[in-house]
């Protein structure tokens, strides 16, 4: 696997009974790039995503992944498909296996939904 510079922690904040703040999360790293697991739901994991920035090209072999949008505009290309340009309130289920890649010069605030076995970084 490669060594990104990017500011990732998957042990989750929140525990079940306990208020999850955005406007909290969003102090927890610097906003050019870090991913946060805010919380566990069963054996999923909610997390937030804040960069701006391009990430690299990556897949999760067995794992699919929510993209939901809260601030700002996230561009997804997606290998065999026309890119996505998710704006606030829009989202995008990406299947297990396509090799996608998240961009935003101007910058986002993502939500995103997944197993918490997914590796951010991808396989």
């Amino acid at each position: 696997m490669m060594n990104y510079d990017y500011d990732i922690d998957r042990k989750p904040i929140h525990k079940s009974l306990e208020k999850v703040s955005i406007a909290e999360a969003l102090k927890l790293g610097d906003p050019s790039y870090f991913n946060r697991t805010l919380c566990e739901v069963n054996d999923t994991a909610v997390r937030i995503s804040v960069f701006k920035r391009d990430f690299h090209w990556h897949s999760h072999e067995n794992e699919d992944e929510f993209f939901f949008v809260l601030e700002g505009e996230l561009e997804l290309e997606v290998e065999g498909h026309e890119p996505f340009v998710l704006k606030p309130r829009e989202g995008v289920v990406v299947p297990r296996g396509v090799r996608h890649r998240p961009k935003s010069p101007q910058g986002v605030v993502l939500l995103m939904v997944e197993p918490s076995s997914v590796i951010s970084t991808g396989n």
